[in-house]
C-alpha cells in the first residue's frame, strides 16, 4: 500500500483529504508543520507528499530544500491558492513534481498523486542541477494539459474549465463544431484536442488554414487535383478531404472563404464526396469537420458574404475561445508555460518573473492574446541578464499599439491605406506586409477582405 503524508495547517481540511485518499486506497498520515513532517519523514517515509506552500513554522519550498539536504528522493505535489501560483512554479523548479490549486479537485488530484507515483525517482537536486546544464526541467501543469505538455496549457479559471468541459462533451460526438474566437485564444490546439478525445483519434486530423489559400486554388486544396488538370498541375495532387479521410479536418478561419468555394464545401459536406479537379471520378470520404473563425459569420450572411445554409452545417455546436484577459488565474501560468518553452529555445535557465513584473503581466489587456504573450515572454527571456525577467524586459507592455508603419489605425479609411502602403512597400508579400503592420498574417486576410483590396 502506497504512503502519502499530508503537510497541511488547516486540520479539518487536512483531515478531510485524509480520509478521502484513505478511501481510495492509500495509507495516509497528516501534519500541521514542517517541523512535525521532517520528523515523520525520518522515521516513517513517504512514497508522496502532499504539502501546502503556506504553513506555520516554513513553507513548502523550505521542505523542498531540506529534502535536498537529506538526499530524499520523494515527489512532492504543492497545494496552493491562485495568489501563490508564481510561487508555485518556482517550487517546481527546485523539485516538486507537481502543483494543484485549492480548494482541490478530487479528481485532478487523484490523478496527479497517480502521475506523480510513476515518475522515475528524481531528488530535488537534481532538478536544481538541471537549471544549470541542459536537461529537461519539471513543466508547470495548471489544469488538464494536452498529451505532450510542451505544446499547450490549458489554464485553471473558470472560464478555461468551462471550455474544455465542453470539449470533452462534444468530441466523442460527430457534430461538425465551430470554434468563435479572437486571433490568438488558441483554436487549432481546441481542434485538435477534440480530434484527440473522440472516437477518430486514431486517424488523421489535417489543418487548413482558409486564410492563405487563394481562392483559384482553395478547390484543388481541398479536393485535390489530377495532373494537366490546369497550368503548374504537374502532377496528381491529394486533397485535404482524401487526406484527412477517417478522421477530422480542420478549417481554421473558414469565413475568408469565396462564396463559390463555399457551395463546393456545402456539397462535399452533405454528399459526403468529392470529386478532384480535372476528375470525373468521384471519391466517397468520411471525416468530421472542425472550423474556427474571429469573425461574426452571421452578420457574414447578413452582408451576404456567407452562405447561410453552410453556417448551418458547420455550426451544429459552437465553442466560443476567452480572451486572455478575462482569464486573470491563467495569466501567470501561461506567462510561465511560455518562459519554459522559451528557456529550451533559447538555451537560457531563467526561474521565473520578478513581482513586479508578475504585476505588469497581470494588469496589462492582451489585445493579441496568448500568441501576443508567447511572443513577449520569448523576447524577454532573450533579454533577461539574471535569473527573473524584471519589467525592463517587458517594455512593451507599456507602449501604445501602433503600427510598425508609424500611423496609430484611426479608422477604416485610414486602415485601408496603410494596408495599401504595406503592401506596396514589400512587393505585395502578404507576410512580410503583415509583420510591418504589426498583425498578424490570418489578420492582414481579413482585412483584405473586408476592404476589397485585391490581392
Amino acid at each position: 500500500m502506497k504512503s502519502i503524508l499530508i503537510v497541511e495547517d488547516d486540520i479539518t481540511y487536512g483531515m478531510m483529504l485524509k480520509t478521502w485518499l484513505s478511501k481510495k486506497g492509500f495509507q495516509v498520515a497528516s501534519v500541521s508543520s514542517i517541523a512535525r513532517a521532517q520528523k515523520h519523514l525520518e522515521t516513517e517515509g513517504a512514497d508522496l507528499i502532499l504539502s501546502d506552500l503556506r504553513l506555520p513554522d516554513k513553507d513548502g519550498i523550505d521542505l523542498l530544500k531540506w529534502l535536498v539536504t537529506q538526499g530524499m528522493s520523494i515527489p512532492l505535489i504543492m497545494m496552493t491558492s491562485y495568489a501563490d501560483i508564481q510561487s508555485a512554479v518556482q517550487a517546481m523548479k527546485l523539485g516538486a513534481s507537481d502543483y494543484v490549486a485549492k480548494p482541490v479537485n478530487p479528481d485532478e488530484l487523484l490523478k496527479k498523486i497517480g502521475e506523480a507515483m510513476k515518475q522515475p525517482s528524481v531528488s530535488p537536486k537534481q532538478a536544481v542541477c538541471s537549471e544549470k546544464g541542459n536537461n529537461t526541467r519539471p513543466q508547470a501543469s495548471g489544469g488538464t494539459s494536452s498529451p505532450s505538455s510542451s505544446d499547450y496549457l490549458e489554464g485553471e479559471s473558470d472560464a478555461a474549465k468551462q471550455l474544455y468541459n465542453y470539449v470533452k462533451l462534444v468530441a466523442p460526438t460527430t457534430m461538425s463544431v465551430l470554434i468563435n474566437g479572437a486571433s490568438g485564444t488558441g483554436k487549432e490546439y481546441v481542434a485538435h484536442r477534440i480530434h484527440q478525445l473522440s472516437k477518430r483519434a486514431g486517424q488523421a486530423f489535417v489543418a487548413i488554414d482558409c486564410g492563405s489559400i487563394p481562392k483559384e486554388l482553395a478547390a484543388s486544396e481541398f479536393f485535390g487535383h489530377v495532373k494537366g488538370s490546369f497550368t503548374g498541375a504537374l502532377t496528381d495532387k491529394t486533397g485535404a478531404f482524401v487526406a484527412a479521410n477517417g478522421g477530422t479536418i480542420f478549417l481554421d478561419e473558414i469565413g475568408n472563404l469565396s462564396y463559390e468555394v463555399q457551395i463546393q464545401l456545402l456539397r462535399a459536406l452533405q454528399e459526403r464526396k468529392i470529386r478532384p479537379v480535372g476528375s470525373n471520378k468521384e471519391i466517397t470520404v468520411d471525416i468530421r469537420l472542425v472550423s474556427a473563425t474571429n469573425e461574426d459569420l452571421e452578420q457574414a450572411i447578413e452582408k451576404g458574404t456567407f452562405r447561410q445554409d453552410l453556417f448551418h452545417r458547420i455550426n451544429e455546436f459552437t465553442l466560443r475561445m476567452p480572451e486572455l484577459k478575462d482569464r486573470r488565474e491563467d495569466i501567470l501560468l501561461f506567462a510561465n508555460f511560455f518562459l519554459d518553452q522559451a528557456n529550451r529555445e533559447l538555451d537560457k535557465q531563467l526561474i521565473g518573473f520578478d513581482d513586479a513584473a508578475s504585476k505588469a503581466l497581470l494588469e496589462y489587456h492582451w489585445p493579441g492574446n496568448l500568441r501576443q504573450m508567447k511572443n513577449i515572454v520569448r523576447r524577454a527571456t532573450l533579454l533577461a541578464q539574471g535569473k527573473l525577467i524584471t519589467p525592463n524586459e517587458l517594455s512593451e507592455l507599456h507602449e501604445p499599439i501602433h503600427t510598425h508603419i508609424g500611423l496609430p489605425l484611426r479608422n477604416e479609411e485610414t486602415e485601408k491605406q496603410q494596408i495599401i502602403e504595406a503592401l506596396r512597400q514589400t512587393g505585395n508579400n502578404k507576410s512580410r506586409a503583415a509583420q510591418l503592420l504589426g498583425i498578424d498574417r490570418k489578420t492582414l486576410y481579413n482585412k483584405l477582405k473586408l476592404y476589397n483590396i485585391e490581392n
